[in-house]
This record gives structure tokens, sequence and C-alpha cells, in this order.
């Protein structure tokens, strides 16, 4: 059983904004919304800050998915997580540029530009990527291993690592669990922040009661969803709770690419 803390720190480009807010419903014709830009801004001015506090807490290190935007626009933010012992990874340049809907040329330059303003930001360059939605395009791949790009998490098809081939070279796939995602939690299914840490603690259970089966649960919140004090907590105690358990790799998406080649 491996479990791995991930903090989804995302942007958005100067005139786009979240498509999720908390009114609910989208403005008619398409128009910006303020308010939803708004609420998307709070991760980087304020939950970025208060999650890493309550992984600090729990002396957790977590996979951070940054967007290039920040490191743009706040270095030294990025740099102190980075500090801080938490594993970066590439996630575009901006949250409304995904790789799917973008013309390879764009695809290309979104890769290029966060994997250079993350290497200037920390002084090291990430090897690992999840692309804006987890949705990449049929050719990013290829794209990732030129720039450098070790493993990539934009796969939910297995529990298990798996390794891709291509012309360019491998690429370890660590899949994505979806099942403790903070936006989908809330924002779907309507559930409170206590029921998070009780689906979590059910799974936990069941699934290592499950001698047979060897899996990754991930646990992924968003610093302007759960980076608020009403979500905050209960990421803290799951932490919390998992940080000093024997019967669990606590670890991060680098390590387990790392230990899968070390085993192929």
């Amino acid at each position: 059983m491996a479990v791995v803390f991930n903090v989804a720190y995302e942007a958005w480009s100067d005139g786009a904004a979240s498509g999720l807010g908390p009114m609910g419903n989208p403005l008619p014709g398409g128009a910006f919304d303020p308010n939803a830009d708004s609420y998307g801004r709070y991760g980087a001015n304020a939950g970025i800050r208060r999650l890493m506090g309550v992984l600090a807490d729990a002396g957790v290190s977590a996979n951070i998915f940054t967007s290039g935007i920040l490191a743009e626009r706040d270095p030294e933010q990025v740099k102190a997580v980075a500090a801080a012992g938490h594993e970066i990874m590439g996630h575009g340049y901006a949250q409304n540029l995904i790789p799917a809907t973008l013309s390879e040329e764009d695809d290309e330059s979104s890769i290029r530009r966060t994997t250079e303003l993350l290497q200037d930001a920390t002084g090291k360059r990430p090897t690992g990527w999840v692309s804006p939605r987890a949705t990449a395009d049929g050719s990013t791949m290829r794209r990732l291993i030129r720039h450098g790009y070790k493993w990539q998490a934009d796969v939910v098809d297995d529990d298990l690592p798996y390794l891709e081939r291509y012309e360019e070279g491998d690429l370890v796939a660590v899949p994505l669990c979806i099942d403790f995602n903070d936006l989908s939690h809330s924002m779907r299914f309507g559930r409170t922040p206590r029921q998070f840490v009780e689906i979590f603690q059910d799974t936990l259970e069941q699934a290592l009661a499950a001698s047979r089966d060897t899996v990754i649960l991930d646990i992924l919140v968003h610093t302007h969803c759960y980076g608020r004090p009403a979500g905050a907590w209960a990421y803290g105690a799951l932490a919390k709770m998992c940080a000093d358990r024997k019967d669990i790799w606590l670890t991060t998406r680098g390590r387990i690419a790392e230990h899968f080649l070390s085993e192929l």
C-alpha cells in the first residue's frame, strides 16, 4: 500500500478564470466571471501557505502540481515550497491551457515555459508531469521525454506504474487515484470535509485487509478549495493519520517511479 499526498497549486492565464466558483452558475454568454477569477486566485494568495503548514505539522512531503505561471508571478513562493522538501511537478503553464485543446506548437510552448520557470525558481529541473485536467494530447508524452521528464500522471487506467515506450525514449506512467479529490468531493457530490476523512479511513482499512491487492492511494487537494480553513484541517488530519503508520509506504510519485525502474 502506497499513499501519496498531493497539492494542486494552480493558476490561470491573465484574462482567464477557473471554471468553478462559489456561485455555482456560470455567467451567460461566456462572460468573464470576476467571482470565479477571485476564487481561483485564493490558492496562490493564501491556500498554499495553509496547506504547507498542515503538511509541516504532520512531517509529510507531498507532490505539488505546479502551474508554471506561478513560478513566473511568485518564484520565491515556489522556491519555498520546494525547499520545504516537497516534490514539484510540472502542471502546464496555466490551468486553462489543456493540452488536448492546444495546437502542437502551443503544447510545446506550455511544456517548455513551465519546465524552464520551475527550474529557475527551484534550481532543479522537474522530472514528473501532470497536465491541466490530467488531459494530454496524442503527442504530449513524446514532448515530455524530449524535455527530460521521466514520469507522468496523466493516466487513471491502472493501479500500478507501467512503462511507456516511444521513439524518443521511455516514460513511467504512475496512475492517479481519483477517489480522494477535494473538488469532486465537495463541489460535485456536496460532501463535507469530515466525510473526506471518513471515506479515506474506510478505504484504507479495507484496502489493507485485501492482502492480495497492491495499490496506490492518492489524496489530492487544491489550494483554492481545501486550502481554505474549512477543508485544510481535514487534509492535515489525514496527513497526521498516515505519518507514523508502519503498514503503508508514505511516499511521492517520483520515488514510486524510481522504485519501479529499479525493479524493472
